[in-house]
């Protein structure tokens, strides 16, 4: 993993939460829950982490 990168995995449940905030974990491309992905690290991928931190946990 470079620096450049931050690695993202969805921890909690998708049910029960808000349909914007489903559509911004999808757009991480997180698929299921402990699914990981690595992302650049840019300001709209960082907003999009702080909008749903509390279903995520987030490396790097």
């Amino acid at each position: 993993m470079s620096a450049q990168t931050i690695r993202v995995t969805l921890v909690r449940s998708l049910i029960g939460t808000r349909q914007d905030h489903r559509a911004t974990v999808r757009g991480l491309g997180l698929r299921r829950l402990n699914h990981t992905v690595e992302l650049p690290d840019t300001p709209q991928v960082r907003g999009m982490i702080r909008k749903v931190g509390y279903l995520l946990k987030v490396e790097g």
